[in-house]
């Protein structure tokens, strides 16, 4: 069945402002070009990321601060529907922030998915896009909220659950494709290495790097998002306070950057048998290289 692609609703769930940018930045600008209706879901304010200035932010208001990045961020990038669940964030993995009483990894899993049920039936998206099981590097943010997305897409159809969230202009509806974001491990491996040949250490150095990101195995589509890097890269820059210019990302090529932003990776894991045709992130890809405005897909 033909859909047309300004037809399609797409609803993105992150952990943090700027998670939407590295893995997504170009897929959001293509979507958006083709006129698909994008939310962004934004579960945390960043409470407790970097300050690259502390001319930008404070720890006391770097969450309000955050949040304006991102909204400038997806002003450049075109996506209009953005939503705070306004959680803290939680930090890194096995630090003080994680027992925050109001970080996102303390909440009520049923109340965190009531929340995304609830945005799933407003906004009636074919396809769910989220962090995948390993958050690229294991942020307990990014994990949390891969299981609470999942958990919400697939109950946000049954009626029997979470019926606060149900009324007659808003009723259950079922999405139908479920995505995670993916870093490929190969990917992690060639930035490393590359920060190593040039005596920088790499973040997160604590870990294996063959631990990090997503086995390149379990990634189905590859969107090559070439023509938006220019908008990605702008998009990304809004994220000021958590740009270290002598941060070991920024210590890259920028020849090496441009070509590993120009890809962006996911796993298909809704409907697990899906069809080539079903994958609809990689047949848009392939629109918009036709210029061919629909797609075959779910109704």
């Amino acid at each position: 069945m033909s859909h047309r692609i300004d037809d399609l609703n797409i609803l993105c769930a992150f952990a943090h402002p700027d998670d939407e940018g590295f893995a997504t930045g170009g897929t959001l600008a293509m979507l958006v070009d083709q006129g698909a209706h994008i939310t962004l879901v934004c579960a945390t304010n960043g409470d407790v990321g970097e300050i690259s200035d502390p001319s930008l932010a404070t720890p006391a208001t770097l969450g309000q601060v955050r949040q304006e990045e991102l909204r400038r961020a997806m002003a450049i990038t075109g996506v209009q529907d953005i939503r705070f669940l306004n959680y803290r964030d939680s930090g890194m993995a096995d630090t003080e922030d994680n027992q925050h009483p109001n970080a996102l990894v303390q909440a009520k899993p049923t109340q965190v998915v009531g929340q995304l049920v609830a945005i799933m039936r407003e906004t009636r998206p074919q396809v769910v896009i989220t962090h995948d099981p390993t958050g690229g590097y294991g942020h307990p943010d990014h994990t949390t909220m891969c299981h609470q997305t999942t958990t919400a897409f697939r109950l946000a159809g049954d009626a029997s659950t979470y019926p606060e969230y149900l009324s007659e202009t808003q009723p259950a509806w079922a999405p139908s494709l479920l995505y995670y974001v993916c870093f490929p491990r190969s990917t992690f491996r060639r930035m490393w290495q590359s920060m190593l040949d040039r005596g920088v250490t790499p973040p997160f150095a604590s870990k294996e790097i063959d631990v990090l990101g997503t086995p390149d195995d379990e990634v189905t589509t590859v969107l090559d998002v070439g023509r938006f890097v220019d908008t990605k890269i702008a998009s990304l820059n809004c994220h000021r306070t958590q740009i270290d210019p002598n941060g070991p990302f920024s210590q890259l090529p920028e020849e090496l950057t441009r070509d590993i932003m120009r890809t962006e990776y996911y796993t298909l894991i809704e409907p697990k048998a899906a069809s080539k045709d079903a994958d609809i992130l990689a047949t848009l890809a392939e629109s918009a290289r036709s210029g061919v405005n629909n797609i075959e897909g779910t109704s």
